[in-house]
Formats: C-alpha cells, sequence, structure tokens
C-alpha cells in the first residue's frame, strides 16, 4: 500500500469543509419572513379589535336610538285632557312619565270614546267624586271607613287633593273596569288601591260643584250628573 506524504495529508485537510456559513440573503429573507408574520398577525388583531368595537357602538346606538324613540313616542303623546262634564270643564295634566301604562290606556280609552256618557256614580264629600259604566269594585264601605281612619293619621299625604287616577282591581286589564276617580280631600292611606296617573289644573270649582249635589245613603247621586266629552291636548 502506497503512503501518503505528509504534504499530501495537509493539502486533503485543508480540502475538509468547515462548518456552512449562513448567507447574508438567506438571513435577509428569513427576516423578511418573520415580518410578514408579525405585520399579518398584527393587522388581523387591529381588524377584530375595529371590528369589536363597532360591534359595541352599534349595540350602543341602537339603545340610544330606543331611548330616543321612547323619549321622542312619550314626548308626542297628549299631556293635557279637557274632561267636559255636565257642570262645567275640568282641565287634567296627564302624568306621562310617572304613570305610563295607566296614560297610554286612558289615552287610548279616549280615542275610543269610552268615557262619553260616563255617569259619576260615587260622591262622597271632602273625599272623591267618581265616574263609571259600572258600580266600583271597592265597598263603599271600605271608602267611608278609610275616610274615618283619615283624621288620626299623622303621615305625610300620598295623594293631595284634586288628583285624577282610577281604582286598582284584580281585573284592571279590562277596560270596562277604567274608571275615573277625582280626590277632593288629600287621601294618604289608599296608596294601595289608587293609581294616580295627573292632576286638576283648571275647574276645581267644578270638581267641588259635582261634590255638592245631593246622594242617597249608598253616596249616589240623586241627579243625573256625568262627562260629556273628553278632549286630548299637547299644549295648554
Amino acid at each position: 500500500m502506497a503512503r501518503i506524504k505528509p504534504q499530501a495529508l495537509l493539502n486533503q485537510s485543508k480540502k475538509k469543509k468547515g462548518p456552512s456559513r449562513i448567507s447574508i440573503s438567506t438571513i435577509v429573507v428569513c427576516n423578511l419572513v418573520v415580518a410578514v408574520v408579525v405585520l399579518s398577525l398584527v393587522t388581523t388583531y387591529r381588524h377584530w379589535s375595529q371590528r369589536s368595537r363597532n360591534a359595541i357602538e352599534t349595540q350602543s346606538q341602537r339603545f340610544e336610538d330606543t331611548n330616543a324613540a321612547s323619549e321622542q313616542k312619550s314626548y308626542d303623546l297628549p299631556g293635557y285632557a279637557d274632561i267636559s262634564t255636565s257642570k262645567g270643564l275640568i282641565t287634567v295634566e296627564l302624568f306621562k312619565d310617572a304613570s305610563p301604562e295607566a296614560v297610554d290606556r286612558f289615552l287610548d280609552l279616549c280615542q275610543k270614546d269610552h268615557f262619553k256618557g260616563m255617569p259619576f256614580h260615587r260622591v262622597i264629600k271632602n273625599y272623591l267624586v267618581q265616574a263609571g259604566h259600572s258600580q266600583s269594585s271597592i265597598p263603599v264601605e271600605e271608602w267611608t271607613s278609610k275616610g274615618k281612619l283619615r283624621g288620626r293619621l299623622n303621615t305625610s299625604p300620598k295623594h293631595e287633593a284634586f288628583m285624577l287616577g282610577t281604582p286598582k282591581t284584580k281585573g284592571n286589564n279590562n277596560n270596562k273596569d277604567f274608571e275615573l276617580l277625582i280626590t277632593t280631600a288629600p287621601i294618604p292611606d289608599l296608596n294601595d288601591q289608587l293609581i294616580v296617573f295627573g292632576r286638576v289644573l283648571k275647574g276645581e270649582d267644578v270638581v267641588q260643584e259635582i261634590e255638592e249635589v245631593d246622594t242617597d245613603e249608598h253616596y249616589q247621586p240623586k241627579s243625573q250628573i256625568g262627562i260629556i266629552s273628553v278632549i286630548l291636548k299637547r299644549e295648554l
């Protein structure tokens, strides 16, 4: 076997490849790929973040639009009514914000002429006058017993004089049971039986004139007295 000379061995070792070096172009390409990936991730995050913000803003806008529509509807509804009776005219203000459901029913019934020809079937002096197409579901004894207790109560009145309301009844969703009641004195102890949805602005003297009519032992007027018509108004 032929012997390899030392010089040949040296030349062979020089020819052996050392560790491969990464070229500058490869490094640049890798950096570009990483930059593209990062940019893509940032763009995607911004896109979905913007969509999320838009969705929240849309929901908020819808909520505001709903509130605005509700407020606009409440603003557009008549806030006053002229109640023409056989004794004269009574002008009332409606509590659209405080008692919206009762006011809505009252306005709807006015459109249907529900109160036209409605008689005052109960008159309790220094207490209230009440109009309805049927006898009240609240017994007279309960009204009068409350009236006797009224003088001994020291609580502040929840219902002042000349407030417009309707009695609470089990069948209160029945339009036939919707009656009108005007207090002629503070009634602090009937909060659980009355829904107050307005107050008299003009015509207190007419209410007092109705209050002064002669009644029988059941507090029913001896002479016919009632509501002729109700005219709704947006302004006085």
